[in-house]
């Protein structure tokens, strides 16, 4: 496979896997496109192990083959896979941290267990380390490598998608164990009726206060948006259609359908040509 089609294969990958970050890398200048869509091609080859393996050992060898990857050691196929191979040149490109990649990855291992967190903080941090890393990696990535700031906003912003993120794979059945116990248990709820889908009220006061704390983290993202260079904007846009998930997910927690990707594409426009989320 030429470079060009991997780039064209990551590219198409996060259009049809994740319509928002697709249109928000429109938004992005042509040359920065593909190693944006190169990194969020990743982060969806990493998101989506756990449903490809049926033992966690198998999960946590493909994670273990990334980081190896990323380091460099085994060159020849990274080569020969599409995103891997992208991902090296983005990664030279915008002088990705290699620590960045490494805490992800060691993050991701909770997926394949069923051990659930604890407490807010431990998923608040469980996200810094995926969703929010995500974001201040694709600031690097527009900014060519130089320190764009944001690193705050970025870090309300990835938290914000990623609460959104678990509660819309628990109302599909996936991920359970990223609901704290704490949220569960200040309701009164059972981790059976979420693994169930048996929405009781306790479960909903539950998952109604996890998209509060979405809504809060999103509204730190939006104040602090007027002081993010404007290079990097194109970073956040995916949170312009978050409101658009928590209310889906309000009416519906589970089996709620996305929302019509035209009202995402939307939200997108409207905070790319406005100036705010």
């Amino acid at each position: 496979m030429s470079a060009d089609d991997g780039a064209a294969y990551c590219a198409d990958l996060v259009r049809r896997a994740d319509p928002e970050r697709f249109l928000a890398g429109l938004y992005a200048p042509e040359a920065m496109r593909r190693p944006l869509y190169a990194l969020y091609a990743f982060d969806i080859e990493v998101r989506r192990i756990p449903a490809l393996v049926r033992q966690p050992l198998a999960g946590e060898v493909r994670l273990q083959w990334w980081r190896e990857a990323i380091a460099g050691e085994r060159a020849a196929e990274a080569a020969g896979h599409p995103v891997a191979a992208e991902l090296q040149r983005s990664i030279s490109a915008g002088r990705l941290p290699a620590a960045a990649f490494d805490h992800l990855l060691t993050a991701r291992i909770r997926d394949l267990y069923d051990d659930p967190v604890a407490t807010v903080d431990e998923l608040e941090g469980y996200c810094g380390d995926t969703s929010a890393a995500m974001v201040r990696l694709a600031c690097l990535v527009l900014s060519g490598g130089e320190e764009p700031g944001g690193a705050e906003a970025a870090g309300h912003g990835g938290v914000a998608l990623g609460i959104a993120t678990l509660l819309a794979d628990a109302g599909q059945g996936r991920g359970p164990q990223l609901v704290p116990v704490a949220v569960l248990a200040r309701h009164g709820a059972s981790r059976d009726d979420l693994v169930s889908g048996s929405l009781t009220p306790a479960l909903a006061a539950a998952l109604a206060e996890l998209r509060a704390l979405a809504r809060q983290h999103l509204a730190e993202a939006r104040r602090l948006w007027p002081a993010l260079a404007p290079a990097i904007r194109p970073a956040f846009l995916p949170l312009a259609a978050l409101p658009l998930w928590l209310r889906c997910l309000e009416r519906r927690p589970f089996g709620a359908a996305p929302p019509p990707l035209w009202r995402r594409q939307a939200a997108l426009w409207r905070a790319a040509r406005r100036g705010g989320l």
